[in-house]
C-alpha cells in the first residue's frame, strides 16, 4: 500500500509540474533557513563544550557598587587564588590565576609573528583540558617554559619537532617550548589564546605586579576555578562571596561580592544587573529559533494553500476512491504520503541551498560552521525534521480533501462554499504578517545602529592608527620617534596613552576634593597620556587648556564633562583634586568622548599627564596622503626603533566600528531571513494567483467580450490579495512596535520608532505583492477570450 501511495504521489507531482515546483522550492527554502538556524543554535548551545571539564569550570566575577550603580566584571585581585586554596580548598579541584589575553611578539631568529596568549598557573592547561599534540600538559612547571598552539608551531618550526626549542617573546627573554596543543576551536571563549606562559614568571616581569601580590584593591587579573564533581556553583558562591571583604575596608574600598560564573554560561548568560544574571546571547538563540520556525511555517502554509486551492481537481478522485471502498484513513494516508514525498525532495534541495548559503551565513554570523556529514545524530535529526515538516504541511490538506461527500462530488453538484477560501486567506495573512514584522524589525535594527554611529564622539578617528607597545624597544624614545614620524611628511602628530580611544583600561577610586561627600566612593576611568595626546586625537576643550610643554603638567589633570558632573564642582578649572595622597590641579575640561559603548552614557574619566603609564602609541596621519604610502613611511620609523617586531597597527575607525558588530550581525541576519520570508510568501501568492486566474478563465473571457479593459481585469484579480496584505499590515504594525520597543529599552542611547518605518515596510510588502500577482493577472487579462469560451 505504501508503495502504491508513493507511486500515485509521484504521478501527481509530474502531472502538476508548476505547482509541484512552487511547493518544493518554497519548502526547500524554508527548510534551508531552519537548517542554517539549527546549526547556528547548536553552535551557540555547545559553546565551550570543547573543554572536557566545562561543567565543573567557572570564572570568579566581582560585583561592586560605585557612583550609585552596581556592576559585575571579571577583574579580581591577585591574592584571591591563594585565599581560595587556603580557606575553601575542599570545594575546589583546581584554582588558577590568569592574565588577560595579551598580544605578544613571538620570534625565532628572523621569523617573527604576533600572537595572543595568557600567563597562567601550571594547572590551568589541565583545567581547560588542552588537547596536546606534542609534549606535556604539565609543561608550565618551569618558569621559562611555554606552551604553543599547532598553528604557532607550524609558523615557527615548520615540520620539525619544536619540543625543547627556544622562542623569544616580546624581544625580551627566551622560553623553552615544552608542549604543543591543538588550536582551540572558534566556538570557545579562549579561542584567541595561542600561547600559555608561567604565572610565577609573570609576577617578576613588572614592579607593579610584585606589589599586587598582596594588594586586594588592585583588580587587574582573572581567576578560574574547577569545583568538585558533585559540587554546586550556587552553594560554593555563597561560601566565597565575602572572601575579598575580609581584606578590604568598606569605607575606603567599597563593598564587593564574589560570584562564580559557570563556563557553560559564559556565552549565553553574560549580562548582569545588580549582581544577578539577566541574560546575554541566549536572547538571540530564542529570537532566531522563533524566526526559523516562522520561516518554515511560511513554507508549510504555501503547501496547505496550494493543496486546498486545487481541491476541486482532486474531488472526483476522492469520490471514486470512497465509492470503491477506500476508508477516510486510507485517503488521509495517501495525501500525507504526497506531502512526505514533496518534503523529502525539498529536503534534498534544501541541503544544496544550505551549502550555497553557508559561506554567506558564516560571514554574517561570524561563525565557522559546516554541515556535520559524519554525525549520525545530524542525519537522524534531519530525518525527524523532514517527516515533521511533511506532516505539518500535509495535515490540513489531507483531512480537508478526505472529507468530501462522494455522492455530491460524483453527481457534479459539489461546489466549494463561499467561505471555503477563508482558511487560505487566513494563512496568507499569517505569511505576510510574519514577513512584514521581519521587515520592520530589520529597519529598526539598522536605524538604531545608524543612530548610535552618528552620535558625536568628540574626537577625530579619521586617519588615526594605534600601535601597541609590545616590546621594550619602543619605551623611552618618545621624542625621537615622534620627531622622525613628523619628518616623514605623512604624520600630523603622535602621542602615547595607557588606553586606546575606544576603551578605558583602568578604573580607580581614592579621589577627594573640597566639598566631597565623605561617604561616597566615586569611580573614575583613569588614563595616563603624553602632552600631545589631545592634539593627536583632536579632542574638544570646553574649559581651561590642553596639556602643554609650556607648563609643568606632571601634577595636572583634565576631566571630561561626566567627571565634572560627578564631582559636583562649579568652575572646576584651577581646583585641586587629591589622588593617591598627591594634590593635582585641574587645568582643563573636555567634551565627553565616546570611548566605550556608543549606546551607553559616557563614563566619568580623568586624564593625567603621565607618560610612564603609556603602553600604546597613537599616530594621526595627514589627510590627503595615499594610505599605503603613509603606512610604508610610518612602518620604516617603527622598524628603526623596534626591529625585533612586525609592524602591527589598528585603525581606530575599524576598532570603533566593532562596537556595532552585534547589532549589525542581528540586522544582517534579520535582513537575510526577511528576504527569504518574502520570497517564500511571494511563491505562495504566485501559485494562488495562477490558480485563481485558471479558475476564473471563462469569467475573464465573458468580461472581455463585454468590454472590460486589461486594467479592469487586473484590478479585479489583484484587489483580493491587496486586501489580505492590508490586513497583515494592521496586525504586523502593533506586534512589531511592541517587541521592538521592548528591545530598544536595552539601550540608554536609542533611536525612536518613527511612523515612516511602518509605512515603508507595508508599502514595500504591497508593491511586492502587486508585482507578484500582476504577473498572472495581466497574463490572464491578455489571453484570447475566444479560446476560453469556445468549449461552450
Amino acid at each position: 500500500m505504501i508503495k502504491n501511495f508513493i507511486k500515485i504521489a509521484w504521478r501527481n507531482l509530474l502531472k502538476n509540474k508548476v505547482y509541484s515546483a512552487i511547493n518544493i522550492l518554497g519548502l526547500a527554502t524554508g527548510m534551508a533557513v531552519a537548517l542554517l538556524i539549527g546549526l547556528w543554535i547548536w553552535d551557540e548551545l555547545t559553546y565551550n563544550e570543547y573543554h572536557t571539564n566545562h561543567k565543573e569550570l567557572a570564572q570568579v566575577m566581582t560585583t561592586q557598587t560605585f557612583n550609585g550603580e552596581t556592576g559585575t566584571g571579571a577583574a579580581v585581585a591577585m591574592p584571591l587564588s591563594t585565599e581560595l586554596r587556603a580557606k575553601y580548598g575542599s570545594d575546589f579541584k583546581n584554582v588558577s590565576m590568569a592574565s588577560w589575553n595579551f598580544g605578544h611578539i613571538v620570534a625565532r631568529g628572523d621569523n617573527k609573528i604576533s600572537a595572543q596568549g595568557m600567563w597562567v598557573e601550571p594547572n590551568f592547561p589541565a583545567m581547560i583540558s588542552l588537547r596536546m599534540v606534542k609534549g606535556s600538559i604539565k609543561g608550565l612547571t618551569d618558569l621559562s617554559s611555554i606552551l604553543i598552539s599547532e598553528s604557532i608551531a607550524k609558523s615557527m618550526f615548520g615540520d620539525s619537532d619544536p619540543i625543547n626549542k627556544m622562542l623569544k617573546l616580546d624581544n625580551k627573554e627566551t622560553y623553552k617550548v615544552t608542549g604543543v596543543f591543538e588550536d582551540l576551536p572558534e566556538n570557545t571563549t579562549l579561542k584567541e589564546a595561542k600561547i600559555f606562559l608561567n604565572w610565577e614568571k609573570y609576577k617578576t616581569t613588572e614592579k607593579w605586579l610584585k606589589e599586587s601580590m598582596t594588594h586586594w584593591g588592585n583588580h587587574s587579573f582573572q581567576c578560574f576555578v574547577q569545583i568538585n564533581s558533585n559540587g554546586d556553583f550556587g552553594k560554593v558562591t555563597k561560601k566565597i562571596k565575602d572572601a575579598s571583604m575580609k581584606h578590604l575596608n568598606a569605607a575606603q574600598d567599597g563593598k564587593e561580592e564574589l560570584i562564580l560564573q559557570p563556563m557553560d554560561n559564559w556565552r549565553l548568560y553574560s549580562e548582569f544587573k545588580n549582581g544577578k544574571v539577566v541574560g546575554g546571547a541566549i536572547q538571540f538563540v530564542w529570537l532566531f529559533a522563533i524566526i526559523g520556525a516562522f520561516v518554515l511555517l511560511l513554507a508549510c502554509i504555501n503547501f496547505m494553500n496550494l493543496s486546498t486551492a486545487r481541491s476541486e481537481k482532486r474531488a472526483k478522485e476522492v469520490g471514486i476512491r470512497k465509492t470503491v471502498g477506500s476508508l477516510k484513513q486510507q485517503l488521509i494516508g495517501q495525501f500525507l504520503s504526497e506531502s512526505l514525498v514533496i518534503s523529502f525532495i525539498a529536503f534534498l534541495v534544501s541541503i544544496i541551498f544550505a551549502l550555497l548559503l553557508l559561506p554567506v551565513f558564516n560571514s554574517i554570523s561570524n561563525k565557522d560552521m559546516s554541515l556535520p556529514w559524519a554525525n549520525p545524530w545530524f542525519w537522524l535529526t534531519c530525518l525527524a525534521f523532514t517527516i515533521f515538516t511533511g506532516f505539518v504541511s500535509g495535515s490540513y490538506p489531507a483531512f480537508y480533501l478526505s472529507s468530501f461527500d462522494p455522492i455530491q462530488v460524483l453527481k457534479g453538484t459539489y461546489r466549494v462554499g463561499r467561505f471555503a477560501s477563508l482558511p487560505r486567506k487566513v494563512l496568507v495573512v499569517v505569511q505576510f504578517t510574519v514577513s512584514i514584522t521581519l521587515i520592520i524589525g530589520t529597519i529598526i535594527v539598522f536605524k538604531q545602529i545608524e543612530f548610535a554611529r552618528n552620535r558625536p564622539v568628540n574626537y577625530s578617528r579619521e586617519g588615526l592608527i594605534r600601535i601597541d607597545m609590545t616590546t621594550p624597544d619602543l619605551y623611552g624614545h618618545y621624542d625621537a620617534i615622534r620627531n622622525d614620524l613628523i619628518s616623514t611628511g605623512v604624520v600630523d602628530n603622535m602621542a602615547e596613552s595607557s588606553s586606546p580611544t575606544t576603551d578605558v583600561y583602568s578604573n580607580q577610586i581614592g579621589f577627594s576634593w573640597e566639598g566631597k561627600d565623605p561617604n561616597s566612593l566615586p569611580l573614575f576611568g583613569t588614563i595616563g597620556v603624553t602632552g600631545d595626546y589631545g592634539k593627536t586625537i583632536n579632542w574638544q576643550i570646553k574649559e581651561g587648556r590642553d596639556f602643554s610643554k609650556s607648563f609643568s603638567d606632571s601634577l595636572s589633570l583634565i576631566l571630561n564633562e561626566s567627571a565634572v558632573k560627578l564631582t559636583g564642582l562649579k568652575n572646576i578649572v584651577g581646583k585641586t583634586i587629591k589622588w593617591n595622597d598627591k594634590n593635582y590641579s585641574v587645568v582643563g575640561v573636555i567634551k565627553d568622548m565616546v570611548m566605550q559603548s556608543p549606546y551607553e552614557p559616557v563614563q566619568p574619566t580623568i586624564f593625567a599627564y603621565n607618560p610612564g603609564w603609556a603602553n600604546l602609541i597613537l599616530v594621526h596621519m595627514k589627510s590627503g596622503v595615499p594610505l599605503q604610502n603613509a603606512l610604508s613611511k610610518i612602518e620604516g620609523v617603527f622598524k628603526k626603533y623596534n626591529p625585533g617586531a612586525p609592524f602591527d597597527y589598528k585603525f581606530v575607525d575599524d576598532e570603533y566600528a566593532k562596537k556595532f558588530n552585534d547589532e549589525k550581525r542581528i540586522g544582517n541576519l534579520a535582513t537575510l531571513f526577511a528576504v527569504l520570508a518574502i520570497f517564500i510568501s511571494c511563491l505562495g501568492l504566485l501559485g494562488l494567483a495562477s490558480f485563481v486566474a485558471e479558475q476564473r478563465t471563462k469569467e475573464i473571457g465573458v468580461r472581455k467580450v463585454l468590454g472590460a479593459s486589461v486594467f479592469n481585469l487586473w484590478q479585479m484579480l489583484s484587489k483580493d490579495f491587496a486586501i489580505l496584505v492590508i490586513i497583515s499590515c494592521c496586525i504586523a504594525v502593533p506586534v512589531a512596535w511592541y517587541y521592538l520597543n521592548g528591545w530598544l529599552q536595552r539601550y540608554n542611547y536609542r533611536t525612536e520608532i518613527s511612523w515612516w518605518v511602518f509605512l515603508l515596510a507595508c508599502a514595500g510588502a504591497m508593491v511586492v505583492t502587486i508585482i507578484t500577482v500582476s504577473f498572472q493577472s495581466i497574463k490572464a487579462a491578455l489571453s484570447n477570450p475566444i479560446k476560453s469560451l469556445r468549449t461552450e
